[in-house]
């Protein structure tokens, strides 16, 4: 693995140890830490939510405690952008937690390194544990442990049991 993706790495860490305590003490839950390299630059990007969905307002707040945080801890080299957001309907799967939510679901899984020749999964979502997942593709049961998961996404569209959490407006 080269330096750069290894720094990423750490530098996601670094912030969702930090964020993480923030986020629950106001009552909601870290889903996802994304630090990536775009067009305006770099971008960290925190998903936030609970269980009766987030508002803008939410958001901000979080936004605003968070960068007051990383002002203070100094994690990130250089300039980035901070953005806060509800996970949306096709929300990112990270821990088990979050995929024994979506048991009956369809859902999209890349993992690190081929299981049986493959890498990409997409189907129903049949159980979850705190070691990994089982999915069925196209008839075809696979077990996929949880550190072997790059990223997986609900496909909420594609979903029989839809649940959606709607952005609160207050």
């Amino acid at each position: 693995m080269n330096g750069k993706v290894e720094a990423t790495r750490a530098v996601v860490q670094k912030i969702w140890d930090l964020t993480a305590p923030l986020v629950t003490a106001e009552g909601m839950e870290l889903i996802e830490v994304e630090y990536r390299r775009e067009s305006q630059g770099w971008v960290l990007r925190l998903f936030v939510d609970r269980d009766d969905g987030v508002s803008v307002e939410d958001c901000a707040s979080v936004s605003r405690m968070v960068s007051d945080l990383l002002d203070v801890e100094d994690p990130i080299p250089g300039p980035y952008h901070l953005e806060v957001s509800s996970p949306g309907l096709n929300r990112p799967l990270r821990r088990w937690e979050h995929f024994q939510r979506q048991i009956g679901n369809v859902i999209s899984v890349r993992t690190r390194l081929p299981i049986e020749s493959r890498k990409n999964f997409k189907g129903t979502l049949v159980a979850a544990h705190p070691e990994g997942i089982r999915m069925e593709c196209d008839g075809t049961f696979f077990d996929i442990p949880l550190n072997a998961v790059e990223r997986a996404r609900l496909r909420y569209f594609e979903s029989s049991q839809r649940t959606p959490k709607p952005m609160r407006s207050d």
